[in-house]
C-alpha cells in the first residue's frame, strides 16, 4: 500500500471535521476525494503530508509510518514531505522568482542537488509541461493555467513518490482544465500515486481510478472507478446526479 489511514480522527478546536477515517490506497493509483463543501476532502489531503495534524489514529505513506497517541517529531515530518509532494488550490508559487527558480530553491536547498544536476531536471519538466517558454518569466505575468502548471512542475521536482491536488481545476476555463486532466492522466502512466480534491465530477469520471466520496466529514463510499457506473449508496447515487 502507499496509503493506509487507519481511525483518523480531526479536530479544529472543539470542532471535528474528519470521523474515524479507514482508507487504503495502492501504490501508482489515482485517488480523488469527492463530497460537497465541507464534507472534509482538504481537511483529509491536508493530513496525508501533516499540515493538519490528527488527534488520533495511524498513517502509513510512502514508506512512513505515524502514530498519533504522541507528536510526530520533526525530522519526521520533513522526511514525509519531501516523499509527499502538494499542488495548493492558490498555487503558492513565489512571486519574487521566475518560473524556473521557483523549480530550482526546493531540490538545491532540501535535497542537496547541486544546480547542475538541478537543471537537467528543470529543463526536463519544463519540456514535459509545455513552459520552456516560459522559464524566465515571473509567476505574476503568466495565466492561471500556465501558474498551475508551474505549481506542478515544482512539486515533481523533488521526486516525490506520492502528489496531491487541491482543486487543480478550480476557476480554470474548460481548455485549460482538458490540459490539466492530461497532465494527471500522464502522470498516473508514470506509477506515481495521485490524490485529488475536487468537486467536478467529470474530472474525477476522467482520472480516477479509485473514488472516495465524503459528507460531513465521514467516508460515506470508496471503491475502485466503477462506481461511478453503480454507486452503492444513495448519498452518492444522489451527488452524481446533480
Amino acid at each position: 500500500m502507499s496509503i493506509q489511514l487507519n481511525s483518523i480522527n480531526c479536530f479544529y478546536g472543539v470542532h471535528q471535521a474528519l470521523f474515524d477515517i479507514q482508507l487504503n490506497c495502492p501504490a501508482g493509483e489515482t485517488l480523488v476525494l469527492l463530497g460537497p463543501s465541507g464534507a472534509g476532502k482538504s481537511s483529509l489531503l491536508r493530513v496525508l503530508n501533516l499540515l493538519e495534524m490528527p488527534r488520533s489514529g495511524t498513517l502509513q505513506i510512502a514508506g512512513n509510518t505515524f502514530d498519533f497517541t504522541r507528536k510526530p517529531d520533526e525530522k519526521a515530518v520533513r522526511e514525509l514531505r519531501q516523499n509527499v509532494g502538494m499542488v495548493f488550490q492558490q498555487y503558492n508559487l513565489w512571486p519574487h522568482r521566475t518560473v524556473l527558480d521557483n523549480l530550482l530553491e526546493a531540490p538545491i536547498r532540501v535535497l542537496g542537488l547541486t544546480k547542475d544536476v538541478a537543471m537537467q531536471r528543470a529543463q526536463k519538466l519544463l519540456t514535459r509541461l509545455r513552459l520552456t517558454d516560459y522559464a524566465d518569466r515571473f509567476p505574476l505575468h503568466l495565466s492561471g493555467g500556465q501558474q498551475q502548471r508551474v505549481a506542478i512542475a515544482r512539486a515533481l521536482m523533488m521526486e516525490p513518490q506520492v502528489l496531491l491536488f487541491d482543486e487543480p481545476t478550480a476557476a480554470l476555463d474548460p481548455e485549460i482544465t482538458a490540459q490539466i486532466v492530461s497532465i494527471i492522466r500522464e502522470l498516473a502512466g508514470t506509477g506515481i500515486t495521485q490524490v485529488i480534491v475536487t468537486h467536478e465530477v467529470e474530472v474525477a469520471r476522467k482520472t480516477a481510478s479509485r473514488v472516495v466520496y465524503m459528507e460531513n466529514g465521514r467516508i460515506v463510499e470508496q471503491g475502485d472507478a466503477s462506481i461511478f457506473a453503480q454507486p452503492q449508496t444513495k448519498e452518492f447515487a444522489s451527488y452524481l446526479s446533480h
